[in-house]
């Protein structure tokens, strides 16, 4: 079956891996550990590709490739791959609102009718903060039915931003505004054209010139699907134990701010360096990003902008994880020991968070311990 020799390849990619490893400072018998439990991660799971980084004070401990990036191909996996961001771009996003509310063109606790009077009057109480947090109550846009129980959006169909911000119009309010908790890509895909209503720039645009190239994440940018990205990997899925290709979605879908970008591992530790140094924002505007909500009733939930937060006073803990297109990538830092470890996927369900638990068990049991403590990854 074309399945187990892709298999088998992929067992026969581990020498290459470790003779193309970026510099690092893992001791041998740890990365031996590191490397027998990626391996077999890409077996049980049949992930083409996975790109593994491990970060202490801001250097590397490991950034090593697994796999295929393009099975096609053969092309291996580095630490200079490119894979989609999904959901962790929701924390750029982030950055790039308050680059906006520093610069007194956006105020978290003003009505984004604001900022969209077309907006339906329901959308009244919904503030620029709910929309950060997850906490306004507009349903998410990749669930929500039409009332016919058609899908109210299609993933395939090339809408003018102005008609998919309409088509968020439409979607129901699931509860008010703050009272609870709701994950919702519509959120941030508004934050988006806010970004762009407020700047005159679109979202990946500000990004690349006020984030990614000061602190020099050199290959990080939007998703094209015309321009030739060098070091792109394909993404795919598993269909009944066989792996395909991605499911292809329209190009305006990789142009909205709830996770259009790509990273590599190198771009992933320029990032990590700009969070331990609280670049690009004031130590005011960090504050607010890695503030639980606390909804209506004054109870708090573990998610700040971008960042699901907890705010142990031994362990403090920031991740975040994404799935989209043929990828699943997981970022989790630990800010007492200073350790940041980021597993990038190029297969659509692979879990990569159970990967970077067990390398939290490798590096150290206690940081397994407390990622144990989220259900909800």
């Amino acid at each position: 079956m074309w399945i187990n020799g892709w298999r088998m390849l992929t067992v026969s990619m581990v020498s290459f891996v470790i003779l193309g490893c970026v510099e690092k400072g893992m001791s041998g018998d740890l990365e031996k550990r590191v490397d027998g439990l990626v391996t077999a991660e890409l077996q049980a799971k049949h992930i083409p590709g996975i790109a593994v980084g491990i970060f202490q004070k801001g250097e590397i401990v490991l950034a090593k490739g697994y796999g295929y990036a393009n099975l096609e191909h053969q092309v291996p996996v580095t630490a200079a791959t490119l894979f989609q961001s999904a959901s962790i771009g929701k924390q750029f996003t982030a950055v790039a609102v308050m680059l906006m509310v520093e610069e007194g063109k956006l105020s978290l606790d003003t009505s984004i009718r604001q900022y969209f009077p077309d907006a339906p009057i329901s959308w009244q109480p919904i503030t620029v903060r709910h929309l950060l947090n997850h906490s306004s109550g507009i349903a998410d846009y990749f669930e929500a039915m039409g009332s016919d129980g058609i899908a109210a959006f299609d993933l395939r169909r090339d809408y003018a931003p102005d008609e998919l911000r309409h088509i968020f119009y439409r979607l129901p309010l699931s509860f008010e505004a703050g009272a609870e908790f709701y994950y919702s890509n519509t959120g941030y895909a508004l934050l988006g054209f806010l970004v762009k209503k407020v700047s005159g720039q679109f979202y990946a645009e500000v990004l690349q010139e006020r984030v990614f190239k000061p602190l020099e994440m050199k290959t990080a940018r939007g998703i094209s699907e015309e321009d030739i990205i060098a070091n792109r990997s394909a993404g795919y899925q598993l269909l009944q134990g066989e792996v395909k290709n991605q499911e292809w979605y329209a190009p305006l879908v990789n142009t909205t701010a709830d996770g259009s970008l790509y990273f590599s591992l190198l771009d992933y530790l320029a990032w990590d360096r700009g969070l331990r140094a609280k670049a690009i924002l004031s130590e005011a505007s960090w504050a607010q990003i890695y503030t639980p909500v606390k909804l209506n009733s004054g109870q708090e939930y573990p998610y700040g902008f971008g960042w699901s937060i907890h705010q142990s006073k031994a362990q403090p803990w920031y991740h975040h994880s994404g799935s989209s297109q043929g990828f699943n990538v997981y970022l989790s830092r630990h800010l007492a020991d200073d350790i940041t470890i980021v597993a990038l996927t190029n297969l659509n369900g692979s879990e990569p968070w159970q990967l970077v638990d067990g390398l939290a068990e490798i590096i150290d049991p206690q940081l397994a311990k407390i990622a144990a403590l989220d259900d909800d990854k």
